[in-house]
């Protein structure tokens, strides 16, 4: 390295070269190429783990596409880990890449990881004190761009290094001028509140030392300039020993993982967190025009969300981002101007598209690759196997996937996701299914994080295999469980992945549980789950009889404990008890299906239950009104009858609390109660007259139950009820032809009639040409009248 390429300040005799930079900067990036280019180091040294050393090769592998991170995991405690990322505007990635191109030794040189993260786990097992806040931590950044009169330390940056082209000139002086102000701040502030960093840079010079020895003085540093005095100071070998021994160590494995722009934010590993990556890269690649090639961009987005932007658009934004930067006394537009010009000019002033252009241009959610070479656990290779057979993608960008599974394929991939669901890895998260409620059909929300790799490398404890740990994980969960419904919801998870050799063991424990737990709570909270697992059976071809058996005896239980339980309690017990009324009666619509050749009449005993529980009076009044209305939609009950108890309780007799409660069980929101006191102005009329009798001292009381009730109805419901009680009953009990449009007390045959014409367009059906008695069409009618 010749002394006239040499910065100031580094002189021959003076040490190696160091570049100190911004991590994730581009600006700093840039410098950090012209700088080797025009040095030519043998040896570059990169702030960063040494364990990674061996992993800098697979850099010029044309599968490694940036953003990736450098992944550390403690090897007995995969969870414990910390990462590195690096994208493709950083400065210690450039680093890597120019050494790797160029033949010239490349290495890491920060504080090796197995002591990071063994100080991460001494610091978690240490007790909390109270001894106050620690020492004040110093923004380098912000502490000079304050002094140069800039309330916005990324503003100041972008104009003294990100808009000031690199190449031109000396490629060493800005590295010069940022020591030199990096030094000011290290003699004012010291460790500025970061005494690890003493620890680190101790290691640092060592490696240093270690590398000069070996390549003399055509070596180059590139780290972060807040250390570069600390290496630049002469320290003896001696010192930096001391500050290294006795440090705690953990045996630690190192890999590439992928990361994202979105995740490049994180202060995590190179604490240097952008908000904007998406602009950051930009910068970086744009050759020239920055400004001109990033609305372009923009304009091509907006438009292919169908918004109307021209190229007089983008011309009108230069003009506008480069106006308000000569106002604001910039050299060039920031992200800030550009910005504004966006929305002024593209969005009309809205900041509807201008959040989709932050979103997917300003931070983006560009995912990194890594090469198949690099290392990894086998249960992350086995995974990568399964994804490339199943076309399953993993993808940074969220998006639905639907699954049909009757295909062969698509079954596999829900097997596989719901196995990863099981070992902690959510890859994948089930959505609503669009226009189908089957159980052939499954929606799954589809989005991978980087720290996915992390949680792989956790279940890699189960097993090699995304089967062999799924299994193992169930098995050891079901023993583990501490409550049933825990339990039934592992049998449950066991089925969707297809776990045949892992249910035995979760069904011995789901009976055992089941038969020592007594409270009535938990075993309604458990059959749901049950008994929803029996479906599964025709759809993955697995056998559920086990389970029936054990859903059966469930419910039978649930049948005998659930009128004591539900005696004496209080407004949150009752609330409660009433979803478990709602759970198990649909739970025994199904399961009285599944199992009625064996277990007998189930739904006939759950609907002495349900008469039981509406006529005790000790039973709290939102499960009595809820017993009573699951019995009128089941046809067990009459409206007569059902008026009859509502007239029962809304009477005089009855605590206007206990009244409320029971309305609010009978016709609570979300079971269709509205619609039947719409159409049942008999009910309407009793609920009325009671609230019109509720004594003023106790309306402040029953007025909460009764918003909750009425306020969860829809608009039109909530409507229509205004217009019945507004224009009061009729002769009778029920509305009369007078009354509102569509409601009367008999159908209305020829409104009916009417739309046979339309059913058999619809139905592709021929007019009849005699008699409409066998007329297809005559069945829907009915159900229309």
């Amino acid at each position: 390295m010749a002394s006239a390429d040499r910065p100031p300040g580094g002189a021959p005799g003076e040490g190696p070269l160091l570049l100190g930079v911004r991590h994730h900067g581009p600006g700093s990036a840039r410098a950090v190429r012209a700088a080797l280019d025009a040095a030519r180091p043998r040896a570059v040294l990169i702030e960063g783990p040494p364990e990674a050393d061996a992993l800098i090769p697979l850099v010029a592998d044309e599968e490694m596409r940036p953003p990736v991170a450098l992944l550390a995991h403690a090897v007995d405690e995969p969870g414990r880990s910390a990462f590195w990322p690096l994208a493709e505007f950083s400065p210690e990635w450039v680093a890597l890449r120019w050494a790797v191109e160029h033949g010239a030794a490349a290495t890491f040189i920060d504080l090796p990881a197995a002591h990071t993260l063994a100080r991460e786990k001494e610091k978690e097992e240490l007790p909390t004190t109270e001894e106050g806040p620690g020492p004040v931590r110093v923004d380098p950044l912000a502490v000079l761009a304050d002094a140069a009169g800039y309330d916005d330390p990324e503003r100041w940056w972008e104009d003294v290094v990100e808009h000031r082209g690199a190449g031109k000139g000396d490629a060493f002086a800005p590295f010069a001028v940022l020591e030199e102000a990096m030094a000011a701040l290290r003699e004012q502030y010291g460790s500025g509140g970061q005494e690890r960093d003493l620890v680190r840079e101790a290691h640092m010079r060592l490696r240093v030392r270690a590398a000069q020895r070996e390549f003399g003085r055509e070596v180059a540093v590139v780290c972060g300039a807040w250390h570069v005095p600390a290496l630049r100071r002469k320290v003896t070998v001696a010192a930096d020993r001391a500050l290294l021994k006795g440090l705690p160590k953990v045996r630690t494995d190192m890999t590439w993982v992928p990361w994202t722009h979105r995740r490049l934010s994180r202060s995590s590993g190179y604490g240097a967190g952008i908000d904007s990556p998406g602009w950051y890269g930009h910068l970086f690649r744009a050759p020239d025009r920055p400004v001109e090639r990033w609305l372009t961009k923009v304009a091509g987005l907006l438009r292919a969300e169908d918004r109307i932007v021209s190229s007089a658009h983008v011309i009108e934004a230069v003009r506008l981002a480069g106006t308000l930067a000569a106002l604001r006394g910039r050299p060039l537009p920031g992200l800030a101007e550009t910005t504004e010009a966006v929305r002024a000019v593209m969005c009309e002033g809205s900041d509807v598209p201008l959040a989709l252009v932050h979103d997917r241009l300003v931070v983006g959610d560009v995912l990194g690759e890594v090469p198949a070479s690099a290392p990894a656990v086998p249960l992350q290779r086995d995974l990568a196997r399964l994804q490339k057979r199943l076309r399953c993608r993993p993808e940074a960008v969220e998006r639905e996937m639907e699954l049909d599974l009757r295909k062969e394929t698509d079954a596999a991939r829900s097997k596989l996701l719901h196995r990863l669901r099981l070992l902690g890895v959510d890859w994948g998260t089930p959505a609503v299914s669009r226009g189908t409620t089957g159980t052939f059909r499954e929606t799954w929300r589809l989005c991978w994080e980087p720290e996915s790799a992390v949680r792989v490398a956790e279940a890699g404890v189960w097993g090699t295999t995304v089967l062999a740990a799924a299994r193992a994980k169930a098995e050891a969960d079901a023993v583990g469980a501490r409550a049933l419904a825990d339990v039934t919801r592992l049998a449950e998870q066991c089925l969707l992945a297809e776990l045949p050799d892992a249910l035995p063991t979760v069904m011995r424990v789901l009976a055992d549980r089941a038969a020592l737990d007594a409270d009535v709570g938990h075993l309604a909270q458990a059959l749901p789950a049950l008994v929803r697992s029996l479906r599964y059976g025709d759809v993955r071809g697995t056998d559920t009889g086990a389970l029936a058996g054990v859903a059966a005896g469930l419910a039978e239980r649930v049948f005998v404990g659930l009128p004591p339980a539900c005696a004496a309690l209080d407004a949150e017990a009752a609330d409660e008890m009433r979803g478990h009324l709602d759970a198990v009666h649909g739970a025994v619509g199904l399961l009285a299906e599944a199992t009625a050749a064996v277990h007998g009449d189930l739904r006939g005993r759950w609907r002495a239950v349900l008469r039981t529980l509406s006529l005790r009076d000790t039973v709290p009044g939102v499960v009595r009104g809820r017993a009573v209305r699951l019995l009128l939609d089941e046809g067990e009950l009459a409206q007569d009858e059902a008026a009859r108890l509502m007239g029962l309780v809304l009477s005089p007799g009855t605590a206007p609390a206990d009244a409320a409660a029971w309305i609010e069980g009978f016709a609570g929101g979300g079971s269709g109660g509205g619609m039947l006191l719409v159409h049942d102005e008999r009910l309407l009329g009793l609920v009325d007259a009671w609230l019109t009798g509720v004594p003023a001292e106790a309306f402040t009381d029953v007025l909460p139950l009764l918003r909750r009730t009425f306020s969860a109805y829809e608009p039109g419901v909530r409507r229509t009820l205004g217009e019945l009680v507004r224009r009061g009953p009729r002769d009778g009990t029920t509305a009369t032809g007078v009354g509102l449009p569509g409601f009367a007390p008999d159908l209305d045959t020829g409104r009916a009639d009417a739309v046979v014409p339309l059913l058999r367009l619809l139905l592709g059906l021929a007019e009849p040409a005699g008699s409409e008695a066998d007329d297809p069409a005559n069945d829907l009618v009915g159900v229309a009248r």
